[in-house]
């Protein structure tokens, strides 16, 4: 098992994205009437913290279990941001979040690609005239209770890595007009890399039938022998760190050609395959001692990003997973300042809560294998 190739952490083109319907069967975030392609998922939160019209020192709330690409841009728009728990359910804990003066927005994920209805955060916010800014990017396609998915925000972002084979992009979407945002564009330098990486990538996971070997012969020309990759944990830094580990430098940036004609693909196969994925991983996952899928069963209409597994004793099994190149993850680093809240779901899920990819451009056969090595690490 240990020689197989590292599964790919995010859609990867080839050919057979090109194949299937055109239409996704479920409600997206580009439904809205108002869009904005932008670099990646922090881009649409920069560019969602100035279409509110946050200004420095203005206070944005963001959950305290989240990846640092999410805090990051909040502060790049200069906002002071005041952390909350969450619910078992993966939502705002409302009854223990007290804004500060001078809040203007709420950030709410739609985690995992498994939406939730935010009926109680939109009254919520109304009441105390706080904009929601709705999260999607685990969650581009789905139902969220009594609307479609990003539809209960004043505003919602998506990160399109995490759903579409692009080398990077991003959604701000809104059912109001969106203020004009002036973006520099790639330049060609950059449009170049786009299909460079496209390619590498393609190759390196054999996506590109009749292509892979010389493309890799050509990589491996250009790149010398592939580094082993490291499976230390990311050291915690202060702000200034975390800020420089998020990579801001494109948040102003217009995508590049290649992203937006990769945004027009097919959509029906990347939500069966995502559908079929959870289903297999839920199926394979319900036996194992001291670990249980957290959230239940797929939702109707909900095309999944992860399925999020608790495992009592995280730290051996999540070690072998990496060590044996599977496609999960957990948000077990933190924003610097983060307090501990009194029964924080989010807290308990950094450590406990295995991320599970299902993303279209995996296989059944990986699939099974990280479920095989879950087995092996958590029986006796």
């Amino acid at each position: 098992m240990r020689n197989q190739p590292r599964q790919p952490t995010r859609p990867t083109f080839g050919w057979d994205n090109l194949s299937g319907g055109r239409a996704a069967g479920l409600p997206a975030v580009d439904d809205l009437p108002h869009t904005r392609l932008l670099t990646s998922g922090r881009a649409a939160l920069f560019a969602a913290m100035r279409a509110l019209g946050v200004q420095p020192g203005d206070t944005v709330l963001a959950p305290g279990y989240h990846c640092p690409t999410l805090v990051a841009p909040l502060r790049a728009a200069g906002a002071a941001v005041q952390f909350y728990p969450l619910d078992a359910d993966g939502l705002p804990a409302l009854g223990a979040i007290a804004p500060e003066p001078g809040t203007r927005a709420i950030v709410v994920m739609q985690l995992f690609g498994l939406p939730r209805s935010l009926a109680a955060v939109r009254a919520w916010c109304d009441a105390r005239g706080i904009a929601l800014v709705e999260d999607c990017a685990h969650s581009f396609f789905g139902q969220a209770g009594e609307r479609p998915v990003g539809h209960w925000g004043d505003v919602a972002t998506a990160s399109l890595s995490k759903f579409f084979p692009v080398p990077e992009a991003g959604l701000l979407a809104s059912a109001r007009p969106l203020p004009a945002q002036a973006l520099q564009p790639p330049g060609t330098r950059r449009q170049l890399k786009a299909w460079v990486d496209l390619l590498e990538r393609g190759s390196a996971q054999g996506r590109l039938t009749g292509l892979n070997a010389p493309l890799r012969a050509l990589f491996r020309l250009r790149n010398g022998p592939p580094s082993p990759p490291s499976l230390a944990a990311p050291p915690q830094h202060d702000e200034a760190g975390a800020m420089a580990d998020s990579d801001l430098a494109r948040i102003e940036q217009s995508p590049t050609a290649l992203a937006r004609r990769l945004f027009g693909l097919p959509r029906g196969r990347i939500v069966a395959r995502r559908r079929a994925h959870y289903e297999l991983l839920f199926r394979l996952t319900q036996d194992l001692p001291g670990a249980r899928p957290l959230l239940g069963p797929l939702p109707a209409r909900a095309a999944p990003y992860a399925l999020p597994l608790w495992v009592d004793e995280p730290e051996p099994v999540y070690a072998a997973l990496r060590a044996a190149g599977c496609a999960v993850f957990r948000w077990d680093r933190v924003w610097p300042g983060v307090p501990a809240f009194p029964g924080d779901h989010g807290a308990r899920w950094r450590r406990h809560v295995l991320q599970l990819l299902c993303h279209q451009d995996l296989s059944e056969p990986m699939l099974a294998r990280t479920c095989a090595l879950l087995h092996q690490h958590l029986n006796p």
